[in-house]
């Protein structure tokens, strides 16, 4: 775990990622006094893309012919 103020967390921002990726916990202080920790996100899922969603979906009906076989049975 390292601790860390906000002016040193502002100038160390762009290399967040590298940080907790050595560090595994970032305490974030304020005037001495913890205000915020980061930490590494375990076991995170990956979202499937559009094309992998529509995959699991079953086949939608259009609305046209949904609206015809309404009309029909008229």
């Amino acid at each position: 775990m390292k601790a860390m103020s906000i002016r040193e967390m502002r100038s160390e921002l762009g290399h967040l990622d590298q940080l907790i990726e050595s560090q595994g916990e970032i305490v974030v202080t304020k005037r001495g006094r913890p205000i915020a920790r980061l930490l590494p996100v375990q076991g995170a899922r990956v979202m499937p893309d559009h094309a992998d969603l529509r995959a699991c979906m079953a086949e939608l009906t259009p609305s046209v012919r949904l609206l015809r076989e309404d009309r029909d049975e008229r």
